[in-house]
């Protein structure tokens, strides 16, 4: 099984916690033994153009750019998206990644959302997410959720970086939340090998 991180922190990798977070559930993926595969793409690395219609009229540098990341979300299993609150949004890089990919890469697949904030926050962009990012892709946002809040005092290498009592309790609910992916991720493959996910009268989402 092949799970891929989306990291949708636009933020330089030294100041990026949304990155700390990541690296930290995609080695608790195989250390849980969830998948035998990980891959993260992050938005702070490819810095995608907004999305146009050369995407669909097949346009040579959208190909390009596209395929190689189209064919690691085709051959995933499931996805843990990363979700950094940005004035209270999600960000926009990661929206505008999901415009680009479509039914065929990452629909009726399971995700994992992750909000991040360094503060209480965290739930109004995984809200956002659940509300308006997969209507057409039909990618399968899972019950459980993640909220790593006060990002900075948690998950991080050093110990004594770390409060304790959030730290553990993180560490433990992302072990949880991992699992529950796993099994989706197992039982959606035999919804999508069904056939009966793609029908081209009813091309979108209503």
């Amino acid at each position: 099984m092949k799970i891929t991180l989306i990291n949708g922190s636009q933020r330089h990798a030294k100041h990026s916690q949304s990155l700390k977070v990541a690296k930290y559930i995609e080695a608790e993926l195989i250390k849980l033994k969830v998948c035998d595969e990980t891959h993260l793409i992050s938005m702070m690395d490819k810095p995608y153009p907004l999305w146009d219609e050369g995407i669909w009229d097949g346009d040579a540098q959208w190909k390009e750019l596209l395929e190689p990341i189209a064919n690691e979300l085709t051959s995933s299993d499931a996805f843990v998206i990363i979700v950094p609150e940005y004035h209270g949004m999600a960000p926009a890089a990661l929206k505008n990644f999901l415009l680009m990919h479509n039914k065929h890469q990452i629909g009726h697949k399971p995700a994992l959302l992750v909000g991040v904030s360094s503060a209480d926050g965290g739930a109004y962009s995984v809200a956002e997410m659940r509300m308006n990012s997969a209507k057409n892709n039909r990618l399968c946002y899972i019950p459980e959720q993640l909220i790593i809040r006060n990002v900075e005092s948690v998950l991080n290498e050093d110990k004594a970086d770390n409060n304790k009592d959030a730290d553990s309790y993180f560490k433990e609910r992302i072990a949880f939340a991992l699992d529950i992916l796993g099994e989706y991720a197992v039982a959606l493959k035999k919804v999508r090998a069904s056939g009966k996910t793609h029908d081209d009268k009813f091309n979108n989402g209503m």
